[in-house]
């Protein structure tokens, strides 16, 4: 939807939005299942959904109802925004959190936090329509968890984190591998896309992408051990690691193309990348 917004595409952008309403709506709130499973009987097997899908979601539809005038577009955006609000944030030790979905992501003890799920800048766009003080203090407070949640001698963000609800001391989630890889690489374009670009993470990232020691850049790091992907990153990933040096350090702006290899993932990424360059 934000790929068909930004090539001003208003029919294709329509029929996303009806495929997805009418295929991952959820009955009981405005949220979205996460997994669509062509073939699969019934095709969405797990109801849950993916917080950072709802922001996009919303954003996309924030920024086509201001851009086409269309209230009914900018009443979708709201109705998603409050139910991220009523149903996704929760107080943790001075922290207002996001949660990753509805369920399964917390106990007693701890709240399991994915950094990449904080769209900083579809926070700022939902404010706009749905003014409410807690999309600021989710900013403020998830760009201080954000510096909290760096790890290792490279100070980068795992993939997965826990907070702990009674110290809010803040660590690599137990049960994911604790690395810097596949959801945590978007961190720096969240960041620089929101023009966040003192973050220490964006210097960090830098640091790792650039590590004249490589010939390429790894997929992932692993910030316990230093061990690192025996693969490259993929054409996305890279795009990122690009997109950011060139946010702190100026120069040609990134241009990812799209190619044949790229896998849905990584072609995601590239768009992103493209639409936050364009908006630059």
């Amino acid at each position: 939807m934000l790929a068909a917004l930004a090539v001003g595409d208003r029919a294709v952008f329509h029929q996303l939005h009806d495929w997805t309403r009418k295929q991952l709506s959820r009955p009981t709130d405005s949220l979205f299942s996460w997994r669509w499973r062509p073939g699969q009987t019934p095709p969405v097997d797990d109801p849950n959904n993916a917080t950072d899908g709802d922001l996009y979601i919303a954003w996309a539809l924030a920024r086509a109802g201001e851009r086409w005038g269309d209230p009914a577009l900018l009443r979708a955006a709201r109705s998603i925004g409050a139910d991220i609000l009523r149903l996704l944030l929760r107080e943790a030790h001075g922290h207002l959190v996001l949660m990753p979905g509805l369920q399964g992501f917390e106990d007693e003890q701890r709240i399991v936090l994915n950094p990449s799920y904080y769209v900083f800048s579809a926070f700022a766009a939902l404010d706009r329509i749905l003014p409410d003080a807690r999309w600021r203090r989710l900013t403020r407070d998830g760009l201080r968890l954000m510096r909290q949640a760096r790890f290792g001698a490279s100070g980068l963000p795992p993939d997965w984190i826990e907070l702990q609800r009674a110290t809010g001391t803040v660590s690599p989630a137990r049960g994911w591998e604790p690395r810097f890889g596949f959801d945590a690489v978007r961190v720096p374009l969240l960041l620089c896309w929101a023009n966040h670009r003192a973050e220490p993470v964006l210097a960090a990232a830098a640091r790792f992408a650039g590590d004249p020691a490589r010939g390429t850049v790894p997929a992932w790091l692993d910030l316990e051990t230093g061990a690192v992907a025996p693969y490259p990153a993929s054409g996305g990933m890279q795009a990122i690691h690009d997109y950011a040096s060139w946010c702190l350090n100026g120069g040609r702006p990134p241009a990812p193309a799209l190619a044949a290899s790229d896998d849905y993932y990584s072609a995601a990424l590239k768009l992103l990348v493209l639409m936050a360059v364009a908006e630059a």
